[in-house]
């Protein structure tokens, strides 16, 4: 799992220095060019990875939550992380229902698990994982598979995803993309 990490970093930092010598991160026209690659097709590659890195925890997040607005706009690409990230979580906790801890233990660090695996044992794991998922500091992957082995109902869970869930993108898509732009202007001047 750490090699898949490292390769899967190496490989958005790949796609990162590709987009700055084409300048598909400076240019709306060439950025324009690049999607038009996957034509009507963009969003739903976009909405299948985020999906898919909430499921195998191994590609880095981050870039998927600054993608969506770099690629789409702020708004869309608010709606396109909303979406793959919050069918990615349900995937994730059907996954963990169906294969129990063992998936878990497969999937994530014994330092991430000895931190959190009690929590499923508390009668109030409903409302920490409420929290939890409203904050964006805590592991969401980690705890969407975690509350999959606990007797939550898929409605409960799916109902805190949905709802709690664009609070902590909207701070982490916004504050990258505005961290992003910044980064651009500088590097414009710079260039």
């Amino acid at each position: 799992m750490h090699i898949l990490t490292i390769l899967s970093l190496l490989a958005c930092a790949a796609f990162i220095v590709y987009g700055i010598q084409t300048r598909i991160f400076f240019s709306q026209k060439e950025l324009g060019l690049f999607l038009g690659r996957f034509g009507k097709f963009a969003p739903v590659v976009f909405v299948f990875f985020q999906a898919t890195q909430v499921v195998f925890p191994v590609l880095p997040g981050g870039i998927g939550l600054l993608g969506g607005p770099v690629f789409f706009g702020p708004k869309l690409g608010f709606l396109y992380n909303y979406l793959g990230i919050c069918i990615g979580s349900v995937a994730a906790f059907l996954v963990s229902k169906k294969y129990g801890t063992s998936i878990i233990e497969s999937l994530f660090s014994a330092k991430i698990r000895e931190k959190y695996m009690h929590w499923a044992e508390n009668k109030k794991f409903t409302t920490l994982f409420a929290i939890a998922i409203l904050l964006p500091v805590a592991p969401d992957d980690f705890l969407c598979y975690l509350a999959g082995t606990t007797k939550m109902p898929l409605w409960k869970f799916t109902t805190i995803i949905l709802l709690c869930k664009p609070a902590t993108l909207l701070v982490y898509s916004f504050g990258l993309y505005t961290v992003w732009q910044q980064l651009l202007n500088l590097l414009q001047k710079v260039c």
